[in-house]
């Protein structure tokens, strides 16, 4: 029943490239644990082919 919920975040360029710089650090953290990251994996797939619209 969650899963069919869409969302829409309004972002400046700049929150765009910081939550992705973000998303890559962190998984490049768990790769040094030795970690999974299925789930950062996921999150950066859907982040990336998010529309981007300029306004």
């Amino acid at each position: 029943m969650f899963f069919n919920k869409k969302y829409w975040l309004y972002l400046s360029k700049d929150e765009y490239d910081l939550i992705i710089h973000c998303l890559i650090d962190l998984k490049n953290d768990l790769i040094r644990q030795g970690r999974y990251t299925d789930a950062v994996d996921d999150i950066l797939i859907k982040f990336l082919r998010c529309k981007k619209v300029s306004f």
